[in-house]
């Protein structure tokens, strides 16, 4: 059954005018903040509250032979010493709770780290001053194992095994490939018959959320042998999950209370304070408080996983583009927490919002001896935008056309067919780029200025190609040295082309003159010669044993004022309404 969301459907719930820019609107939480009202978990103080720490391993890739903490259980104000045994379940990984994954994450590790800062032991103490010194005085005897930090090569077939659940060092997804995949059109085919091809690399970095409230939860006993336990989670009903099942306790027996959240993020998802928090609770039947300090927020906190982008292009030499290839890297470090979602995402917002009719991607979420990586802001898509947004530049830069115009060519009309076999619905990236150019003094030319999301989508566009599949990447094939994905990739130059016509960058923004300006004033973007239009592969029928041959001479270029995006041949009519404002009033459709 296919669910489609639609919000008129909630329209009494709320005003959405979003009419809100530029105005002096007070945040609902805006008092409680300024005058220190606002709840946080950590201004639940109890009488004998007792502070937890945990010991930690100092290497990325350890084996642990033996733990000695003799010496720290005699200590004054120890309470009692949390082993790995002493966890009823301890084995988990976020979204088992979906039902996606496989259980691959200690809460406290028994046999090997995987991390700097992995825990393998804690301790409970009168304060937190007793509690450091306790495990400052914990003995554990290390076996130093080989570890990898790089993404690509984690994939190595010689690459230590970082996650021994994921002995491949990747995800497994639908139980058979080691990589999320995506297929539509045939891509090599169209390589074959573009003008030219643009390549680039991307590659963004793991950042820390940095919160100023850290991580942490107070757990107390309650009646009815139930626990309360006052949180800092990002996700209430997450976290309640993942410690009942580390626990293995009835998740009624949990009382869990959220509130005002001192930044997150996206950091504030993982679970890993609550579960402890409580464990200490039941363990010594008195309230327990484990928050962690800066340094471990910096160095355990997961972060945004970094990210790394190989993208393909093939480019007509009108600015079209009609071939586009993805390899992805997602660095989720030792476990999965959410990164295997992530990229899920990730492909799902796969090619951009353009239509592109044959695409191919293969995305990785590879297992690292880094700190565990999370969701943070725009969590599987950022790094993928930065990467698609670089490119487009880079591309646009390749035949000589102005950037904004390059993106509204491109762009998805309604009725297109996206490469996930869906119709594009509402399309908005011309109307954003036209009141972005307005606003921004940026030159565009008037063609381009009268375009529309409405018009020139559907009929051929929404027709799905005949598709080139495959096999490769099948679970445990590239560890074992057979097939190519996941290897290392250099990035070529662009193949040679006519030279393009130089693109001229917009002189800076100056207030807009009194009338407009003559049309030979503007700025001029000139086209490359015009190449013979690209031919789709007919739908469902199988492509060409041999390549094409060579085209024609190509016709005439044609003068850039007769340049238009392509012609409708199913326009879509939907009723006229105002989105968006500009400069000069509203924008009708």
């Amino acid at each position: 059954m296919t669910v489609e969301f639609r919000k008129e459907l909630f329209a009494n719930e709320r005003d959405d005018d979003l009419n809100e820019i530029g105005k002096g609107t007070q945040r609902q939480d805006a008092l409680g903040h300024v005058t220190g009202r606002s709840p946080y978990f950590d201004d639940h103080l109890f009488e004998g509250l007792l502070q937890i720490r945990c010991v930690r391993s100092p290497h990325h890739h350890a084996r642990i032979r033996s733990v000695d903490y003799s010496q720290a259980e005699n200590m004054p104000g120890v309470v009692r010493i949390i082993r790995p045994e002493d966890v009823p379940n301890n084995f988990n990984t976020l979204l088992s709770l979906l039902n996606f994954g496989r259980d691959d994450e200690p809460l406290l590790s028994s046999k090997k780290v995987s991390y700097i800062g992995e825990p393998v032991l804690a301790i409970i103490a009168a304060s937190d001053r007793q509690a450091r010194d306790a495990v400052a005085a914990v003995r554990v005897d290390w076996e130093v194992l080989p570890h990898v930090l790089d993404v690509e090569e984690a994939l190595k077939p010689e690459a230590p095994v970082v996650n021994d659940v994921y002995p491949n060092n990747t995800f497994d997804y639908h139980d058979k490939y080691d990589h999320q995949k995506l297929r539509y059109g045939d891509v090599e085919t169209a390589f074959a018959q573009a003008d030219r091809i643009v390549e680039g690399r991307y590659q963004m970095s793991p950042i820390e959320q940095a919160p100023i409230e850290t991580n942490g939860a107070i757990a107390a006993p309650e009646t009815n042998d139930r626990f309360v336990c006052y949180t800092s989670t990002q996700a209430l009903f997450f976290s309640l999950g993942t410690a009942a099942k580390l626990l293995n306790v009835s998740s009624n027996r949990l009382h869990f209370i959220g509130g005002t959240v001192g930044g997150g993020f996206g950091g504030k998802v993982d679970s890993l304070v609550e579960p402890m928090a409580i464990l200490a609770c039941m363990l010594t039947g008195k309230p327990c408080r484990f928050v962690w300090d800066r340094e471990e927020e910096m160095q355990v906190g997961a972060p945004r996983g970094g990210e790394r982008w190989y993208l393909k292009d093939g480019v007509m030499n009108d600015g079209h583009i009609i071939a586009r290839q993805f390899t992805g890297y997602f660095d989720s470090g030792a476990y999965t927490r959410l990164s295997s979602y992530a990229i899920i995402k990730g492909t799902a917002h796969l090619p951009g919002p353009y239509h592109i009719p044959n695409v191919k991607s293969d995305v990785f979420c590879v297992f690292t001896n880094r700190t565990p990586a999370t969701a943070m802001r725009g969590f599987g898509v950022t790094g993928v935008d930065f990467a698609i947004e670089s490119q487009m530049d880079k591309i646009a830069h390749e035949v000589g056309m102005n950037p904004v115009e390059f993106r509204i060519l491109n762009a998805y009309r309604d009725g297109d067919m996206k490469a996930h076999r869906r119709e594009a619905k509402n399309c908005a990236l011309i109307e954003c780029a036209q009141v972005a150019a307005e606003k921004a003094n940026w030159p565009i030319r008037d063609e381009f200025k009268q375009a529309s999301s409405m018009v020139g989508g559907g009929g051929e566009r929404a027709k799905i190609p005949h598709t080139v599949t495959d096999e490769d990447g099948k679970i445990g094939d590239r560890r074992a040295g057979r097939g190519s994905g996941g290897q290392t990739r250099t990035i070529a130059p662009s193949t040679p082309a006519p030279t393009p016509a130089a693109y001229t960058t917009p002189p800076p923004a100056s207030p807009p003159p009194a009338a407009p300006q003559p049309a030979a004033e503007q700025p001029a973007y000139a086209h490359p010669a015009a190449a013979p239009a690209y031919q789709p592969a007919p739908a469902q029928t199988p492509p060409p044993a041999a390549p094409a041959p060579a085209p024609a001479a190509s016709p005439p270029a044609a003068p850039p004022s007769e340049i238009t995006p392509p012609p409708s041949a199913r326009p879509v009519n939907r009723p006229g309404y105002s989105r968006f404002a500009s400069n000069s009033g509203f924008r009708r459709r």
